[in-house]
This record gives structure tokens, C-alpha cells and sequence, in this order.
């Protein structure tokens, strides 16, 4: 058998995905996807882990919105924030949020993978957005969130 040779931090790996916003709450009321629009973000973004346990990682994500017969990017989001290896394959991402719709916050997300190869994996993340600001009452939102990580 080849020996596998010891990973070496800091480790670098990028990912790209597609997430659904699947419902929001706010004191205007709750909003769901796929209803009288559709929005769908890319998120792309590179995460450098110092050690096997902590990393930085960076996002950037546009978002597009269908409404009406047509479509547009809405929202461009950038996303910095920390990551926290769990074990078993998942991972804590907690980041800060600013976005070009005037909005701010933070991002929980809880990410797993699900498959893993050689070179790649493929994985699945809930992220909990909490936005405020630009005169709209905070909101917190349910996504889903699925990628590639090589």
C-alpha cells in the first residue's frame, strides 16, 4: 500500500455551488421561494485552513431573481468569515455579510460533505442568514446551499 503523505497547513481549497433561499421571516412577513419568484445564488469562494481544526474562508456569491418573466441579478453578496471543523465531515462556517442591496449581517452555516474523491467533494450546507438594515426589519432566512470543494 502507498503511504498518504501527511497534509501540510496552511491548506487551500476551492469550492463553487448553487443556493436556494428557501424561506424568510420578518416582521413583514414570511416569504417563500419558488412561489411568485425564484432566486438562486453562485457561490464561489476559497477556504485557507491554518490547522485541521480553524480556517478563514471567502465568499462571493450574485444573486439572480426571475420575476415576471424575467430575470436579473439582484444582489451581489460578500461573505468573509471563520470556519470550525466539527468532525465526521462537518464544518461551522460563521460569516459576516454585506450586500450591494444595502443590507448587512451575519451567516451561520453548517456544511457536511457527502461525497468525497480523490481530488473533490461534494457537500451540502444550511445557511441561516440574519440581515439588517437599508430601513427593512431584521429577517432570517432558511437556505440551501450544494457544491463542490477541490
Amino acid at each position: 500500500m502507498a503511504q498518504v503523505p501527511p497534509v501540510t497547513y496552511p491548506k487551500v481549497a476551492g469550492y463553487v455551488g448553487i443556493i436556494h433561499p428557501l424561506v424568510t421571516f420578518s416582521k413583514e412577513g414570511t416569504t417563500t421561494n419558488f412561489n411568485d419568484h425564484y432566486v438562486v445564488g453562485m457561490p464561489t469562494g476559497i477556504n485557507i485552513w491554518k490547522s485541521a481544526r480553524v480556517g478563514f474562508t471567502f465568499e462571493a456569491v450574485p444573486f439572480i431573481r426571475v420575476e415576471n418573466r424575467t430575470s436579473r441579478m439582484s444582489n451581489f453578496l460578500f461573505h468573509p468569515g471563520i470556519l470550525v471543523a466539527l468532525g465526521n465531515g462537518f464544518t461551522f462556517a460563521g460569516r459576516a455579510a454585506f450586500e450591494t442591496s444595502g443590507r448587512y449581517g451575519f451567516t451561520p452555516v453548517l456544511s457536511r460533505a457527502i461525497i468525497r474523491n480523490k481530488n473533490s467533494s461534494y457537500f451540502a450546507a444550511l445557511p441561516v442568514p440574519v440581515r439588517f438594515g437599508n430601513k427593512h426589519p431584521t429577517a432570517i432566512t432558511v437556505g440551501l446551499q450544494l457544491g463542490i470543494a477541490f
